[in-house]
Parts: structure tokens; C-alpha cells; sequence
């Protein structure tokens, strides 16, 4: 299954192009469109007549003329095949819980049609067609966000997803929820009858697992480049030393993403005053939590770069079942079992909770008073005032909420479908979970920016390098420096929002760019989700 890597800014042809997350992220926003090829569409329509004719010829073939999981010996009349579908879908939606994010609705759709298009699945190309029109047009189904095990895929969650297509179900429209069957007639359209097996390749799949994955990889990537950032900013604050990113030292223990960190901290500080204030101090190391930034920042980097590579795979794979080839042969297989990517989500997991807990532990650090030149609890009169004590028990709420997380979903198994399903992946929970520790970290980070900054600010009138200086400036401009105790908790906001919304990152870019400092490196397509 040959596929060239489209760098086209206007369009992606499903089915054909490679697709990566960073692709997908922009096929959801409308930044770029997608269309079915010539190519694709010619396998899709040579697929969907194999089909037909096994149902003409009344071969049997699981889940073209059988019923499904352990009904897969009962046989279906040519009669019944357009109801089989449709039955299909209304008993697999039995999803519950809140809706997912319509993000994570249309991404699932947007990965679909791409698996459907590779013409494997025996897919009527209206139908594909017409999920198109729902991506294209924002009409996007309402999909709960429990009950999947990750075992013929993502049955429950793809089922609500398409359950819209035969007019059933509700979707999102416009800001509102609306019922298909009445914005059916909105567009003067009618619901689709699905044919033979297309229900089945409809919601046999991994597409509720990846889309939160694609999530996933954008907001770590996110924290990742911040929590390089703020540790760069409050490093300097308790007058770390520099030595421990020394390129020569990392060369020692070539680990990508740890030569990434000790690169990008590097760049971040870079002709520091304040670091040649103290050169000749008589702190001979620093505790873990600042003397190890490039280990641990960088094994986080390095899962995130493990998901990421099993993620493309991921996304340009066919995972329904049974398959058709092109030369008429139809297999059942495993392909929508969702353990490649579970697995790799609960490592991803751990790493994003590791990078919330060296987070807290330089916020313990830095309120310590053994530091020179910090006063205790980072303000001047304590005492009277308790200064950044209790911010650092949030973060310690929250560091001890993600290690509850971090059991692995994928080393649980509860068999389904009468022992059809004997060994599933429950990869919905950990794509779920990694997302709810991600949660935790972006206000963990923003915490840690809210008292680097209170300490960076003990430093002047030294200088930093030019983008930590001036980040600093930034957040100085919606945050003030605390005089006495107040009310924290709006200003804690504004800084984790900071973080959460990309804001700091972009505001080091500009900078950076205005300073003629150079962020980037040879790492940096890698560590990117393009």
C-alpha cells in the first residue's frame, strides 16, 4: 500500500496521501480540504462490487451475509443484508458519559473516510461521500464518550458517529444540537441505506482511540515545549548551573529527545548575566529536579516520539474487518485491535505525569529559603503572609490525581461478545486517561510559571537571555509581582491559560524571531506532528 507524503496546502486526497496528525488537525479546522482521488475512488468502487457480488452469489462471508461476533454463523438472507447494516448500528450505540468534544467527533470521521478510502472495506463511495458532506459542513455527531473496549475497535463510539448517517441520532450544528432526521430535512436530503458490510466497516475500527491520540500528541508536543521553557525561567531564578547541558555530556547518552531538551535549554538561556553572576559559587550540584531537566524533560520527549511514529502508522492503516482485496479474496482478521496504540498511550501517560511532577518538585525547591538570594516562600515578609505555600499543595493535588491515572488500561482485559472478544485492548480508557493527566499538567505548568516568575523577579536587574527576559516581561504585563498574600487563584489562571493556549510559546517564537535567535535545530521536524 504505496503512499506519497502530500505537502499541498490546499487540499489531501483520502485514501492516497499520507496522513499525519498535524494534517488531520487541519482537515478539522477547514485550513485544508479533502477529497477522494481517482485512484482511491477506483479501488473504493472495485471493492464495493466484490462485495455485491459475494451477496449475489451467496457465498458466505463474515459480515457481508452472517451476523456478527458470536452470531457469525447464522446466515443472512440477500433480503435481510440492507437491514443487518442498519440493525448494526442502532444495537452497537450504547455508548454513555458526556459527548467527546466535536473535535474529536470530526477527527474521527476525517480518519475514517481515509482507512474506508485505501478501498480494502468494500465501502459504497456515496456513502463515503456523504461523510464528507458531514465534514465539510460542520454537522458533526453526538458521541459519548464511554463504552468502548478498544476489541473489534471502537464499536459503541464509531456507531453513534454514523448512526447520523441513516438519519438517526443527534448532531452538532451550529453551535446547537439538532436531530438528524430534521436537519435531513433542512437540506432537503434523505438518510443513506447502507449496503451490505458497510455498517460493519463503518464502526469496526480504531478511530475513537487514534483521534484522541492526535489530541494527545498536539497538547503534550505543547507542554513539552513549555515546560522546557518555564524550566529554563525558574532555573535561573534559583541560580542553576548550565554545566548539566553541556552537549558534550548528552553525546555520552545519545537519547533523541534528551539531546533536543539539553539543546533547547541551552538556546533558552543563552548569555545569561545571571549565570555568570554565580560561576564561581559554591554549589557544586543542583538537585534532580533542576540538575536533571534534560533526562527527565527528554524521556518524556522520547514517548511522545513513540507515539508519534506508531501513530502514522496508525492513521494510514486499514483496521475494519473482514478485508477485500482487490482480487476478489475477502479475510477476517484482527487489524481493528486497538493494542498497538493502548499500549503506547499508557506510556505516553507516565510521561506526561513525570512532567508534572519534576514540575512541582522545582515549585518545592524554589520556596525553600537555602537559596540565595530567594526569600522563603518567595516573598519578602513571611509570617504575616504565607507567600507561595498553598500554590504548591494544588500542584501536589494534581501531581497525585495523574499517578492515580497511570495504571495501565491496556494491561486490563474483560472479555466480550460471548468469548468472541476474549482479549481486548481497552484503548478508549487509556486515550481517555492520557488526555485527563495532559489536563492536569497544562495547569501544573501553569503554576510552576506563576512562581518562576515571582522568583525570576528577585534576579534583577540581571539578565537572562533575550527570550526569557522578555517571556518574562510578558507575563509581567497580565500577572504582577505579589507584594503581600491575596487571592491567587485568578492570577494561577491566567498563567496556566498561558500555557494551555499555546500564548507563551508563541510570544518565545516572536521574540526570538525579533532577537535573531535561532530555537530551531536539526531535531526539530522530528519533534514536530507534521
Amino acid at each position: 500500500m504505496e503512499q506519497t507524503y502530500k505537502r499541498n496546502n490546499n487540499g489531501f486526497s483520502f485514501g492516497e496521501d499520507t496522513l499525519t496528525a498535524g494534517l488531520a488537525l487541519k482537515l478539522a479546522a477547514g485550513k485544508i480540504i479533502g477529497t477522494i482521488g481517482r485512484t482511491a475512488t477506483v479501488r473504493i468502487m472495485n471493492s464495493r462490487r466484490i462485495v455485491d457480488a459475494i451477496v449475489a452469489n451467496h457465498e458466505t462471508v463474515y459480515g457481508i451475509n452472517t451476523g456478527f461476533g458470536p452470531l457469525c454463523t447464522t446466515i443472512i438472507s440477500e433480503s435481510d443484508t440492507k437491514k443487518l447494516q442498519l440493525n448494526l448500528l442502532k444495537s452497537h450505540s450504547v455508548g454513555i458519559g458526556d459527548p467527546i468534544n466535536p473535535e474529536l467527533a470530526k477527527l474521527m470521521m476525517i480518519l475514517k473516510v481515509h482507512a474506508l478510502a485505501h478501498g480494502y472495506s468494500g465501502i459504497a463511495i456515496n456513502t463515503l461521500e456523504r461523510i464528507i458532506w458531514h465534514i465539510n459542513q460542520n454537522v458533526i455527531p453526538v458521541v459519548p464518550s464511554q463504552g468502548s473496549v478498544g476489541a473489534s475497535g471502537d464499536l459503541a463510539p464509531l456507531a453513534h458517529l454514523f448512526l447520523p448517517l441513516t438519519g438517526n441520532g443527534k448532531v452538532h450544528y451550529k453551535g446547537k444540537l439538532v436531530e438528524m432526521c430534521n436537519l435531513l430535512k433542512k437540506f432537503g436530503m434523505t438518510p443513506l441505506e447502507l449496503g451490505a458490510k458497510e455498517g460493519l466497516a463503518l464502526i469496526n475500527g480504531t478511530q475513537f482511540i487514534a483521534a484522541h491520540a492526535i489530541k494527545v500528541l498536539e497538547r503534550l508536543q505543547n507542554c513539552l515545549d513549555n515546560a522546557d521553557l518555564i524550566a529554563a525561567m525558574n532555573l535561573e531564578a534559583m541560580l542553576g548551573s548550565v554545566k548539566t547541558f553541556s552537549p558534550e555530556l548528552h553525546a555520552l547518552r545519545p537519547y533523541q529527545g534528551i539531546i533536543y531538551v539539553a539543546e533547547r535549554m541551552r538556546m533558552l538561556i543563552g548569555d545569561s548575566e545571571i549565570v555568570q553572576s554565580h560561576k564561581n559559587c559554591s554549589r557544586l550540584q543542583d538537585p534532580y529536579s533542576l540538575r536533571c531537566i534534560p533526562q527527565v524533560h527528554g524521556a518524556s520527549r522520547n514517548a511522545w516520539l513513540h507515539l508519534k511514529e506508531l501513530l502514522r502508522i496508525e492513521l494510514n492503516s486499514v483496521t475494519d474487518n473482514p478485508i477485500i482485496l482487490q482480487d476478489g479474496r475477502a479475510i477476517s482478521g484482527g487489524n481493528f485491535h486497538g493494542q498497538p496504540l493502548a499500549m503506547a498511550l499508557d506510556y505516553v501517560t507516565v510521561a506526561a505525569a513525570e512532567l508534572g511532577n519534576i514540575a512541582d518538585r522545582r515549585i518545592y525547591l524554589s520556596l525553600n529559603d537555602s537559596i540565595e538570594g530567594l526569600p522563603k516562600l518567595l516573598m519578602r515578609e513571611t509570617g504575616l503572609n504565607s507567600g507561595f505555600m498553598i500554590p504548591q499543595y494544588t500542584t501536589a493535588a494534581l501531581v497525585s490525581e495523574n499517578k492515580s491515572f497511570c495504571f495501565p488500561a491496556s494491561a486490563d482485559s474483560i472479555p466480550t461478545s460471548m468469548g468472541q472478544e476474549d482479549h481486548v485492548s481497552m484503548g478508549s480508557i487509556s486515550a481517555r486517561k492520557a488526555l485527563m493527566v495532559i489536563d492536569n499538567l497544562e495547569k501544573i505548568l501553569g503554576i510552576e510559571l506563576f512562581c518562576a516568575a515571582q522568583g525570576f523577579d528577585f534576579r534583577k536587574p540581571l539578565k537572562s537571555g533575550g527570550i526569557i527576559d522578555e517571556c518574562h516581561r510578558f507575563v509581567r504585563q497580565t500577572i504582577p509581582f505579589a507584594e503581600s498574600d491575596h487571592i491567587m487563584s485568578d492570577e494561577m489562571n491566567k498563567a496556566i491559560n498561558l500555557v494551555k493556549n499555546k500564548t507563551l510559546i508563541a510570544v518565545s517564537g516572536k521574540i526570538a524571531k525579533k532577537l535573531k535567535i535561532n530555537l530551531k535545530n536539526e531535531h526539530d521536524e522530528l519533534f514536530g506532528i507534521y
